[in-house]
């Protein structure tokens, strides 16, 4: 069956039909062409005619004149539209004129760099430097960690296009440069592709990368051009003159054909009315997913997480093999369980490229995969695209969408609305897909501690000069920056210049992303020596891999017996259980500084420095086949430190008076009566003066009390306090068993809204932001406050950003809980009413019109 009769019976079908929210239809459009430049060197014109290309896309022919003309350039096109031909032309006309000129590709990752490696290798001919198939291994090569040593020295002296990443650059180029000196004495372009990955902790850290190479580049003789790619973002000038810190000229009409697109919006059922409660997406998708299998369309499935990889690739082979059992005499034929596979970061790398070539030659027809897939590695043209909830950017949506359809055939993205409000915003917003990106993609290459961590680099390379700048830092700036090293014995001043004194190299303790540079080694232990199974990084070990928890790797569970951090090695055994783990966490927060502040309706609202302690405090274990939770575990883990910046918005006294008249407010103290102490004391004793989830028995700190029904649901104290409602409880459970109740009221109904929201106008996941609310922070001298912080030590620029457009937020979020057709919060706006308790969706709006007026 081809796509479009799927597409027909889903349009009729009255289980998926109803609940397609939007299904837009972008017709097919012609390519719009230019002639191969008369100025294209022959030997190249003549390979790609051997190719079959005898015209180029206008963006193609756009940045060959403008690179032609010395300019830098950023290509902002679609996926599949040919920015890879873009970039190889100017590179490869120039080098086969020039003979000692070289060219230097970056890319965000490993696979992409081979998979851009396999595309230059293409070419019926080498118009570099001859064309036995000796030289033409050297003087394209790769060079990353996966690199022989053996044949190192050959790239360092042979080179003459070199690929690799910026972490490669940072840590095994730039601090050798001496090795490097006719390559980089020669550099003629820098193409950095795929520029939008650069963003955030990552970006900053890669714009000082540039200034670095720029400055050894210069040192050398050498003034390279830039070609920039991206996908489609906000601000693509902007961010790629911050990269790179000089002017571009952007290219962003893509003359590329396409065929017939169609873009459907998915919002699964509503299967409770008052509570707001949807079908699972996660099923929802498996079910489409399924038809797409069923039907032969060769399909990518994107999850948000590596657990919900797992999940659904599990569920889709589980009913892959029922489907064959019950047909066995019918003519369902996909049987081979290697049809179906997962992808994502955990993976070995043999195993991912073998993923990658199965995607190409058809024999893998569905992958299961998280954002790793979502560059511009080369898997084909798929049929379909199925978003199993909002990847966490407009850029990575059409990223996502993008990866089917080729050329002039048809193909389909279908988004999976989750329940949570941002999906929900979108899934009744499309707009915001189909009009401009309001995404920012936000670096700060002056960020203190990046910088000054690359300018020890940039000392170790090369001794700074008196009146030298640093990228667009000036002399006088640069100076208080070295004097201050100077200050810490890392630098030594001498004879107007500035020294690296240390023995060891500074890159090699830096890392470029926002994750520790550390991993854990997963290991198997199933009798004899133990197998590698794959690593996580160590800033996630403690929720992914902590001990007890259930680990999914292509669809197996592995049971975790210990986690040693002092050797950073996991010891999993191979399981078959009916529930899986989610970790529980605790966070606190404590203000160091506030940098601006502003008055607004209702309270004030700033942003400033934080020390933010995170600590995963236990798991819950949940049902496979329901969800239901099976009990909860508590655990003894180190908790994590770290200075950040955030947001907060906190709100005045006068208004939570006027909440609380109106019956509005629930965040207040609960007063249990004079005779609280004894009550507290008969609940212990009864209880045997151990906690009623864990077990866990009391030590030298008493256990708490809590009440199974809210307090302050209850007319009267002697009723709430009765002792069948009370229960004895850990501090650990009791914190969690009070979250389930105090996300319902209005307060952290409004965190929940802002946290959701945020991303949608910050190019960043909404695990980037972290959110927290206290009906009496101290920070804010006991004023109820939400906090929206930056999930990355010394944060990058995201609070002063939410600072500047709060008012633009509230008035978002007003709109989203106001249209929202629950009773009373649902995962779709303020969240679910708790077990026991109501909801906060009235609070919620009544906050939210004081605050936005």
């Amino acid at each position: 069956m081809t796509l479009e009769t799927l597409l027909s019976r889903w349009r009729a079908d009255v289980q998926t039909a109803p609940n397609i929210s939007t299904w837009r239809v972008t017709p097919a459009r012609p390519a719009k062409t230019a002639p191969i430049p008369n100025d294209l060197p022959r030997p190249l014109a003549d390979a790609l005619r051997q190719r079959g290309i005898k015209q180029l896309y206008s963006h193609q022919a756009a940045a060959w004149t403008h690179s032609r003309a010395g300019k830098n350039i950023v290509l902002a096109t679609s996926t599949a539209s040919g920015k890879t031909l873009a970039y190889n032309l100017p590179v490869l006309a120039e080098l086969s004129q020039n003979p000692k000129a070289t060219a230097l590709y970056l890319f965000p990752t490993k696979a992409l760099t081979q998979d851009q490696l396999s595309a230059l290798s293409r070419y019926p001919i080498n118009p570099l430097n001859g064309t036995t198939k000796q030289q033409a291994n050297v003087s394209t090569a790769t060079y990353d960690g996966d690199t022989p040593k053996s044949r190192r020295p050959a790239i360092r002296e042979n080179a003459r296009i070199l690929l690799s990443n910026p972490d490669m650059l940072h840590t095994g180029i730039l601090p050798h440069h001496t090795k490097w000196d006719g390559f980089l004495a020669n550099l003629r372009y820098i193409v950095i592709d795929e520029m939008h990955t650069y963003r955030g902790v990552f970006g900053s850290h890669v714009a000082n990368v540039i200034r670095r190479l720029k400055r050894i580049a210069n040192f050398y003789g050498a003034n390279p051009q830039f070609i920039l790619t991206s996908a489609t973002i906000g601000n693509p000038a902007e961010l790629a003159e911050k990269l790179i810190e000089a002017p571009v000229e952007l290219i962003d009409e893509d003359g590329a054909a396409q065929g017939e697109r169609h873009f459907l919006i998915y919002n699964p059922p509503v299967i409770d009315e008052a509570l707001g409660l949807r079908k699972s997406s996660l099923m929802e998708s498996i079910r489409l997913a399924g038809d797409l299998i069923q039907k032969d369309v060769q399909s990518v499935v994107f999850a948000r997480s590596r657990r919900a990889v797992e999940i659904i690739l599990t569920q889709l082979r589980e009913n892959r093999e029922k489907r064959i059992e019950s047909s066995k005499n019918s003519s369902f034929s996909i049987q081979n369980s290697a049809l179906i596979r997962g992808y994502r970061s955990g993976y070995l790398p043999a195993q991912r490229r073998e993923i990658e070539a199965g995607l190409r030659n058809g024999d893998v027809r569905l992958v299961v995969a998280t954002n790793a897939l979502e560059l511009g590695i080369d898997i084909g043209g798929m049929g379909a695209s199925l978003l199993v909830g909002y990847p966490g950017g407009i850029a990575s949506t059409w990223q996502q969408a993008g990866r089917a359809g080729r050329g002039d055939a048809p193909a389909a993205a279908i988004f999976v609305a989750s329940p949570n409000p941002l999906d929900q915003f979108l899934a009744h917003h499309p707009e915001y897909f189909f009009a401009r990106s309001p995404e920012q993609a936000l670096i700060n290459p002056d960020h203190l501690l990046i910088l000054l961590n690359h300018l020890r680099c940039a000392a170790f390379e090369l001794p700074f000069k008196e009146g030298e700048g640093f990228g667009r830092l000036d002399a006088e700036m640069l100076g208080d920056f070295l004097d201050f090293l100077v200050a810490q014995g890392e630098l030594h001043a001498s004879r107007q210049a500035y020294f690296w004194m240390a023995d060891n190299y500074p890159a090699a303790g830096v890392s470029l992303r926002s994750a520790s540079p550390e991993n854990v080694l997963l290991q198997v232990h199933e009798g004899g020596n133990p197998r590698t199974l794959g690593e996580v990084d160590l800033a996630s070990a403690t929720w992914m891999v902590h001990p007890r928890a259930i680990y999914l790797h292509e669809g197996q569970q592995y049971f975790v017996q210990s986690l040693d951090l002092a050797q950073n090695v996991a010891a999993l055994i191979p399981v078959a259980l009916d529930y899986y783990t989610q970790p529980l966490r605790q966070t606190e927060i404590t203000l160091l500084s506030q940098l601006a502040h502003a008055a607004v309706l209702g309270g004030e609202s700033a942003y400033g420095e934080l020390l933010v302690s995170e600590q995963v405090t236990g798991f819950r274990k949940r049902s496979w086949e329901t969800g239901e939770n099976l009990g909860e575990e508590p655990l003894d883990l180190p908790p994590k430190e770290f200075e950040t910046t955030g947001y907060w918005l906190s709100l005045s006294e006068a208004i939570t008076e006027k909440l609380r008249a109106a019956g509005a407010w629930t965040n207040d103290a609960n007063d249990y009566g004079a005779h609280w102490g004894e009550i507290r004391a008969a609940v212990r004793a009864r209880d045997g003066y151990t906690c009623a989830i864990c077990g866990m028995p009391e030590s030298d700190r008493q256990h708490h009390v809590h009440h199974k029904i809210p307090f302050r649901n209850f007319a009267d104290r002697d009723t709430a306090n009765r002792m069948e409602n009370l229960v004895t409880l850990c501090p650990s459970c009791h914190r969690q068993a009070e979250i389930n109740v105090r996300m319902r009221s209005g307060l952290a109904g409004l965190a929940t809204l802002l946290g959701h929201l945020a991303p949608l106008y910050l190019m960043t996941d909404n695990r980037d932001l972290g959110v927290f609310s206290d009906p009496a922070w101290k920070a804010a001298e006991g004023l109820p406050s939400v906090v929206l912080y930056d999930q990355v030590p010394a944060g990058i620029g995201f609070s002063q950003k939410l600072f500047e457009m709060q008012e633009t937020l509230l008035a978002s979020a007003l709109q989203l809980v106001r249209e929202c057709g629950c009773d009373d919060g649902c995962p779709s706006c303020v969240g679910p009413g708790g077990e026991n308790g109501s909801g906060g969706k009235r609070e919620t709006v009544a906050i939210l019109r004081e605050l936005v007026g």
